[in-house]
């Protein structure tokens, strides 16, 4: 048992899988080269319940609580929605055979190109000049 979590949801993911889900509901970017397992709470009722990442031999057992207020539901990938009634339980793992990934360049560049153009991470228009400060006068 690690913890017992109230929310609006979870998400479970791999560092290639589901990046920019997590990531808005406040998880962190995790290159995919890092073998680990998401897990960010989506809307978390206490604010001491962080996104973690687990390492990727971990096995995870989600359980909706025998004690629930109502009826929980699961997606993959946000399809094939099935239904999790009290007490049931999801059993999570990293697969033995991992999906192999098509690299442009190389995982490295490609996930941060990727990132950048897709997420538009660390990109801002650049600053206009302030047209009310004289050239290389400095008043402060």
């Amino acid at each position: 048992f690690t913890t017992k979590c109230q929310g609006d949801g979870l998400i479970v993911a791999t560092p290639t899988g589901s990046t920019a889900y997590s990531l808005s509901a406040g998880g962190s970017m995790v290159h995919p080269q890092v073998p680990g397992i998401l897990f960010t709470p989506v809307c978390p009722h206490s604010l001491s319940f962080r996104p973690i990442v687990f390492p990727d031999t971990s096995k995870m057992k989600i359980k909706v609580s025998t004690d629930a207020r109502s009826d929980h539901s699961v997606a993959f990938d946000g399809r094939q929605r099935q239904t999790l009634r009290r007490g049931d339980t999801v059993h999570v793992s990293v697969s033995a055979w991992p999906v192999p990934a098509i690299c442009r360049v190389s995982e490295t560049e490609d996930w941060f190109n990727g990132v950048r153009s897709l997420l538009h991470w660390n990109l801002r228009t650049a600053q206009k000049r302030d047209k009310s400060q004289k050239r290389g006068s400095s008043e402060n």
